[in-house]
């Protein structure tokens, strides 16, 4: 079959279009045929090996497997003996990361049914193909690390990407008041996923303003946790998803330490698939209360194009390959 691989680290001059042999399913996994995938920091990360610590996970000096694509939408061609929800023929979308047999950008790929929901009829495979990683990742840490409440003031940092646009659409599904943060050329994009207030970073500075928020999600953090610090209320949550690995490793730690003070909470979202959510996503974005952003769709023997896009930072919400 064939897939996006690449056989050492570097940019998107590093992937190529190779003939792999089709997985076969095993016991807990489903065979899926992709019909759509889409591209996230992840794949970029993984692809670099930045941060470093990659190394020790995927192969310290060459890729091992070098693939690319965690998000998928796509049909069931067959499942393992232990698998019992789901059956060939079936239209599912989801992850294809934890049993780390990812490679979503290639003509077949192998996940476990945990990471997998049916595909609402409502959605073309590459509205749901933008939906796993991005959308959890919003949802989860909205909701969870962030405890969000209808009526809260909520601020997105980042709101024009991937994980910040699903994010800006879920917290106005929650019914609160949402201030989005993003560049002059997003203003519009955002605010036609529903922000009821733009701030434009390049001419203006939310840190600085007398205006504070019940709960401040950074999809792509670059202030420092101090920062986000003083323009929360006094019981404010900062939820970091993304960004650099200072602005991570800040709430990791820094984020920890402050929160055990009473008041302020500081903290970074570890988002983890599962059906459940992936079924209330597909119902969000079924119902019209979730429009996924996808800026461009590439064919995958274009992927190298398509990360390109992606590594120069410029992508307002959703990078999708198509499959067949």
């Amino acid at each position: 079959m064939k897939a996006i691989t690449y056989n050492q680290y570097g940019g998107p001059e590093v992937l190529q279009l190779s003939e792999i042999e089709k997985p076969v399913p095993k016991n807990d996994e489903v065979l899926i045929r992709v019909h759509a995938a889409s591209l996230n920091a992840l794949d970029w990360r993984m692809m670099r090996a930045s941060p470093f610590l990659i190394r020790f996970i995927q192969g310290f000096f060459r890729p091992k497997p070098g693939r690319v694509g965690a998000d998928v939408a796509g049909v069931v061609e067959a499942v393992g003996p232990k698998v019992h929800k789901l059956k060939p023929g079936d239209e599912v979308f989801g992850e294809a990361i934890k049993n780390k047999r990812y490679g979503t950008c290639a003509e077949y790929v192998c996940t476990d049914e945990g990471s997998l929901a049916l595909k609402p009829k409502a959605l073309s495979f590459s509205v749901a193909a933008t939906l796993p990683v991005a959308g959890i990742t919003s949802l989860q840490g909205l909701r969870d690390n962030g405890q969000i409440r209808a009526g809260q003031n909520v601020l997105i940092h980042g709101a024009s990407g991937g994980v910040g646009s699903f994010a800006v659409q879920i917290a106005k599904a929650y019914g609160t008041e949402v201030t989005a943060v993003c560049s002059t050329a997003k203003t519009e994009m955002v605010r036609s996923i529903g922000a009821d207030h733009i701030i434009d970073y390049k001419k203006e500075d939310f840190t600085q303003k007398d205006k504070k928020y019940d709960l401040i999600y950074a999809a792509n953090g670059n202030r420092s946790v101090f920062e986000y610090k003083n323009a929360l209320t006094s019981s404010g949550i900062y939820a970091c998803a993304g960004g650099s690995m200072r602005q991570l490793f800040q709430a990791m730690l820094i984020g920890y330490l402050l929160s055990q003070k009473r008041g302020k909470k500081m903290c970074s979202v570890s988002a983890q698939m599962n059906t459940k959510d992936l079924e209330f996503l597909g119902q969000l974005a079924a119902e019209g209360k979730l429009t996924p952003v996808i800026d461009r769709a590439y064919p995958l023997e274009e992927t190298k194009a398509a990360m390109q896009y992606l590594d120069e930072g410029h992508v307002a919400g959703k990078v999708v390959i198509l499959g067949v």
